[in-house]
């Protein structure tokens, strides 16, 4: 680790690798308006239910190959030997219920791709396009759920996504820059 990433202040649940501290560096809280990159993190908040968000970290560059770069498209015409195949595959979450949900949702994204133009322009919709920003002065403060993540995993399980709970959107939404928690003392606060 550097002397300026040791400098800084970060939200105290960064206390842990290099792998967390990049990512709350240079992630965590910032918006994102990439459709694919919206579909990788939408897969790997459901990837890690009932995990801690290390371990998926740590086994993301891996789904990247596994799951090629997360496109969509091609996710969604994955069969039952490619499902065989990532079952197999150390490198991700090897749960079935967690595969057969990023082929499904891979669909049903696409849909809402046609549908919407975007799935970027559909999904921001939830925070009128702007990101919520907290003012948390420390991180127990720091919700699970909102009224707007329960709303987005109503709309969301509406259209027939799985594996999308309001606890998961809300991580969601902190991971795409839809909502800033940093707490007001960390240097990615937007008052810092």
């Amino acid at each position: 680790m550097n002397d300026v990433a040791v400098a800084k202040n970060r939200c105290s649940w960064c206390r842990g690798s290099q792998l967390e501290i990049d990512y709350h560096d240079q992630e965590w809280g910032t918006p994102l308006h990439d459709d694919q990159k919206l579909f990788e993190f939408l897969i790997l908040e459901g990837a890690q239910a009932g995990l801690s968000w290390v371990t998926v970290l740590k086994k993301r560059e891996n789904y990247r190959l596994a799951m090629d770069n997360f496109d969509a498209g091609k996710i969604a015409r994955y069969d039952d030997k490619k499902v065989q195949e990532l079952l197999g595959n150390a490198g991700i979450i090897r749960n079935r219920l967690k595969i057969a949900s990023t082929i499904s949702n891979a669909c049903v994204f696409l849909d809402i791709q046609d549908k919407y133009g975007s799935f970027d322009e559909w999904i921001w919709q939830f925070v009128d396009g702007e990101p919520l920003i907290n003012n948390w002065q420390n991180s127990s403060e720091v919700p699970a759920t909102t009224e707007v993540s329960k709303h987005m995993s109503k709309t969301l399980k509406k259209q027939g996504f799985r594996f999308v709970g309001e606890t998961i959107c809300y991580a969601f939404m902190q991971a795409t820059g839809m909502v800033n928690d940093h707490t007001v003392d960390c240097f990615r606060h937007p008052d810092q």
